[in-house]
């Protein structure tokens, strides 16, 4: 069947039947994109690189066998799902003049990067509660986070995610667009799709300040509470040396924290009509580019016993595969 694109759509030659959308993505700037297309793959193949090996490691070294690498090890899986549901189709579209991506392709990247983005807003708050348990009460850490434990936390964040995008995806493609879909971003979000709509937006605008309170606000204040009292239980401790370790324990975390909340809630909290449209575009890109590539680096780079297993599994490796 024969395309043509007309008033920012994507239809079929019998009108009404629209096929999709165009992602503009950074067609205001065509200077940039071949150097964003060589950028972006290599922190995509290094982001895979990364995680692949955290989930590895902490798989197959015993000493890695704890809550902290049980977390660890989800929140590597979940940026290699959320990288790989956006930055393949943004690749393609640097080097598409049409920039197009069909209405199913749009549909399930909103659902899937939404439902593993709103995950990995409750697991670090669950992360924090894992460093709060193990550094305030360490005589009662193994008996508060067994195992049993460790999952159900788990699922509630992955059941959570899965709960808020059918909810907020599924109200936002209820909205008519009366045949706007030129989506000024690379990617379908749901911030991004609420400013399409003809008609009046406020309940799904009021419906997203809601849930980003829930999975935004309310996580980080958790996260925050959590490290004040972290903090006090460090300052109580005699040895400086002691002090820098724990520290140094909870630095990756308070980074990672601090990179993925800081960018996704400057994109979340701010209304749909906001017209910082091309500001919105970087961060974006760099919650959904950047931080999952930097969260292996964080966390092997300043963390010792990550170090040291990856040493010891590589040298597993080359014994095998040279003898």
């Amino acid at each position: 069947m024969e395309h043509t694109l007309h008033m920012g759509m994507v239809k079929s030659t019998n009108e009404g039947n629209i096929t999709g959308f165009i992602l503009l993505g950074f067609s205001d700037y065509p200077q940039l994109q071949m150097a964003l297309f060589v950028v972006i793959l290599i922190l995509y193949l290094l982001t895979i690189l990364g995680n692949i090996t955290i989930i590895l490691i902490s798989h197959l070294e015993p000493k890695l066998n704890t809550p902290m690498y049980f977390f660890l090890s989800h929140l590597s899986f979940l940026d290699l799902c959320f990288t790989s549901s956006v930055i393949p189709q943004l690749l393609v579209n640097l080097q598409d003049p049409m920039k197009t991506i069909t209405y199913g392709g749009c549909v399930v990247q909103l659902y899937v990067s939404h439902a593993l983005g709103s995950t990995e807003c409750v697991l670090l708050a669950v992360m924090s509660y894992d460093r709060y348990v193990a550094i305030c009460r360490p005589l009662h850490y193994a008996l508060l986070m067994h195992p049993h434990l460790c999952m159900a936390l788990t699922s509630l964040a992955w059941l959570s995610g899965v709960a808020t995008t059918l909810v907020q995806s599924t109200l936002t493609l209820q909205l008519p667009l009366c045949g706007h879909h030129q989506v000024d971003h690379f990617i379908c979000e749901v911030p991004v799709l609420i400013k399409l709509a003809c008609v009046d937006t406020t309940f799904n605008e009021a419906e997203l300040f809601v849930a980003s309170i829930l999975f935004l606000v309310v996580p980080i204040s958790f996260i925050l509470v959590s490290y004040g009292y972290i903090t006090k239980a460090v300052l109580k401790i005699n040895s400086a040396t002691g002090r820098k370790k724990v520290f140094g324990t909870c630095s990756s975390h308070v980074t990672v924290v601090i990179m993925f909340y800081g960018t996704i809630m400057f994109m979340y909290l701010q209304s749909a009509k906001s017209t910082y449209k091309d500001q919105g575009k970087f961060v974006s890109l760099f919650y959904t580019v950047v931080t999952p590539m930097l969260n292996p680096l964080i966390y092997t780079l300043r963390n010792k016993e990550v170090k040291e297993a990856l040493k010891k599994v590589l040298g597993k490796i080359l014994v095998i595969k040279f003898t």
